[in-house]
């Protein structure tokens, strides 16, 4: 018997920048938010911080909470209006993902999740954070080949007028197989 190995390797494979560095930046906003929730226990008492983090979460669920209906109210609206496309409809998510994201932001304990969250929160932050993740966005999909959008451009048919054609294509040149015939199995 043989058998085949895998000839070992002179160095191992290497992470990526973001594997090394995701888990720092973690760890330095978890230190840094308990160092900021002592200082203000230290000056303001632990009633006030405890009172801070419960309204944070309340804060938080009521943003969710409100961004989530407008969200589904909209795409229940753009399903309604006949001939019209779901993903374009005006504000199909880009209007919700940011206050989603802020309520999340204060939803986590902690005081600079909170300025965070209320800085996505606050229209013309908000705007500005908006503009630069769409463009970070159209940049990093440009340069992706077989991007999970580009296999749906791929995938829809367009009429010379631009409407989408639904449809699926049936070939007729191809012979149908011919049915397997298993030998019986012993009993």
């Amino acid at each position: 018997m043989t058998s085949a190995t895998t000839p070992p390797r002179s160095h191992p494979p290497r992470r990526s920048r973001a594997r090394r560095l995701v888990p720092l930046g973690i760890a330095v906003w978890v230190v840094l938010e308990v160092w900021l929730l002592t200082l203000v226990g230290r000056a303001a008492g632990g009633l006030t911080v405890f009172l801070l983090l419960v309204a944070g979460v309340v804060l938080g669920g009521y943003v969710i909470k409100r961004a989530g209906r407008r969200a589904w109210q909209n795409l229940a609206g753009a399903f309604q209006q006949p001939g019209a496309d779901p993903a374009k409809a005006p504000e199909a998510g880009g209007g919700n993902m940011l206050p989603m994201l802020g309520g999340l932001l204060l939803m986590c304990p902690g005081l600079v999740s909170d300025a965070a969250g209320l800085l996505c929160l606050f229209p013309p932050t908000g705007k500005l954070l908006q503009r630069r993740v769409e463009r970070l966005l159209a940049r990093q999909v440009a340069h992706t080949p077989g991007s999970f959008g580009d296999a749906f451009q791929q995938a829809r048919m367009h009429a010379p007028d631009g409407k989408v054609v639904p449809g699926e294509v049936v070939r007729d040149d191809e012979p149908p197989a011919p049915p397997r015939q298993d030998p019986p199995l012993p009993r």
